[in-house]
């Protein structure tokens, strides 16, 4: 299906769409304050080593350590196998000098995830150094052009050159120039990595991926790209020069927007990205989504709400489950959700509804360019997926934990808070003797006291002999509270 990328760029962020009929199936953001560390090469130093996790954490010059795992670790037995036998106490010591990149930039309280395993990414090719396997993208899934496709970059690799490669989809229709070019360009700036490593000291960035900009020449535009939207003449340029090298098929698809109104407004993209904040996400039909992200998984429940259109209740039911296996599909790509995923779909006693409802959420999954597995049904009738995540999600980018809830969503009540105050009193005047206990707190707090609990607060100031006064803090939220001695 054919699609269009609409990229708004202000000097502070990168914004990128990709819509496909109208309709916003991707959204990708990159701020110039916080870009992206993923596929970044540093020459790091090893901090500590874990034996008992058998990891290190490893200073690239970040803020946090990075976390080198020893299944991320590339080591060769003599006869170019892994040796994954061999304890990384006995791989790495404090204070060694080790090239590293990252694969997962630091989400939340975690640093970045590390490999050894050096992948330089071309347009058509990974480039792997320190392999000298020829992989194949998965979703080339015709076994005879596999074949054709190996041999041909087989035919076209230097004599003697180092190495492995990965070919992506996009080299299917690529012709020998392009497979040369990305050939020549990968190997060329390997040779540039190894020479910056050894002259520079540790820790040091050696490499930086792409921009966003350029990232979606490289790796999101393909031949079903009907045309790509600018709003910036400077960048268009920078990708105008970035295309005539490494993507000229691309080149002519490429746009300048010149219009009076802005992109993202023209094509509904701003309210797509307010929506894809949402916690509740409506279907066509009458029934939603209720979608929690947490630390350690993201949940997503599906329920019928006002659709009654079904034939009989079942009926109701298996078409609402469709409905959302399409919109879940979509929600996952809008929000880059990664992690782990469970999914609650409206129980369904009818086995082929069940097989029918994942049928279609594994068709509406095959759009999505991040590698992810999908499991039955499980024996409580939820659907257990994992989507790979390398980046923050859309939600953890643009938004920050409420300061009034601390991220739980939910405050307590203003009752709560008064009996709070009321036990806190109690302890204070046990250990000091105050003239007076002031109570600083919200206005709906204030309000209770006087009104619902103006006969426990009474009580309290008889049973430890002083007045209580009150007083209003305009500024404090209902969980904020203060008891001034007087």
């Amino acid at each position: 299906m054919s699609h269009e990328i609409l990229i708004n760029v202000t000097p502070q962020e990168t914004r990128v769409a990709m819509l496909e009929q109208g309709v916003v199936q991707e959204l990708h953001m990159e701020r110039s304050s916080a870009r992206g560390l993923v596929g970044n090469i540093y020459l790091g130093k090893v901090a500590r080593v874990l034996p008992g996790m058998q990891s290190a954490f490893i200073e690239i010059g970040l803020e946090r350590a990075a976390f080198l795992h020893i299944a991320d670790i590339w080591e060769h037995r003599q006869n170019g196998h892994r040796d994954d036998s061999k304890p990384i106490e006995r791989i790495l010591h404090e204070g060694q000098s080790l090239l590293v990149q990252v694969i997962k930039d630091p989400i939340g309280t975690k640093g970045a995830r590390l490999s050894t395993q050096v992948s330089l990414a071309g347009r058509l090719l990974v480039f792997l150094p320190q392999d000298s396997h020829i992989g194949i993208s998965q979703r080339i899934e015709d076994e005879a052009e596999r074949e054709n496709l190996r041999e041909k970059l087989q035919q076209l690799l230097p004599e003697g050159l180092a190495g492995g490669f990965i070919i992506r989809t996009m080299a299917e229709t690529a012709s020998e120039r392009e497979m040369q070019n990305d050939i020549e360009y990968l190997t060329k700036l390997w040779r540039d990595l190894t020479e910056k490593s050894g002259t520079v000291p540790f820790p040091s960035l050696i490499y930086q991926d792409l921009n966003l900009a350029q990232r979606v020449l490289r790796d999101m535009a393909t031949e079903e790209t009907s045309r790509i939207l600018v709003d910036s003449r400077e960048t268009f340029q920078k990708m105008e020069e970035f295309a005539a090298q490494y993507t000229r098929n691309i080149l002519e698809r490429l746009e300048h927007y010149v219009g009076d109104r802005p992109l993202y407004d023209l094509h509904g993209v701003e309210d797509e990205i307010q929506k894809a904040l949402a916690r509740r996400v409506d279907l066509k039909s009458g029934g939603y989504l209720i979608m929690d992200q947490t630390e350690a998984m993201t949940t997503v429940d599906v329920n019928t709400g006002g659709f009654v259109g079904g034939r009989s209740f079942d009926d109701t039911i298996f078409k609402t489950n469709l409905e959302a296996a399409q919109v879940i599909a979509r929600q996952l790509r809008l929000r880059n959700l990664g992690g782990i995923i469970i999914i609650d779909f409206i129980d369904m006693e009818n086995a082929d509804h069940r097989a029918a409802v994942l049928a279609e959420f594994n068709k509406a999954l095959d759009r999505d360019r991040t590698r992810l597995t999908v499991n039955g049904f499980t024996q409580l009738g939820l659907v257990e997926m994992t989507r790979k995540r390398t980046r923050e999600s859309l939600a953890h980018v643009v938004c920050e934990p409420c300061m009034t809830c601390g991220g739980r969503g939910e405050i307590k009540t203003a009752q709560t808070i008064c009996y709070e105050i009321l036990r806190e009193i109690v302890r204070e005047s046990k250990q000091f003797n105050a003239r007076e206990f002031r109570i600083l707190a919200s206005q709906s707090v204030i309000d209770l006291f006087l009104d619902e609990e103006s006969q426990s607060l009474a009580q309290l100031g008889d049973f430890i002999g002083k007045p209580i006064s009150l007083q209003v803090e305009s500024i404090y939220t209902q969980e904020q509270y203060d008891i001034v001695l007087i």
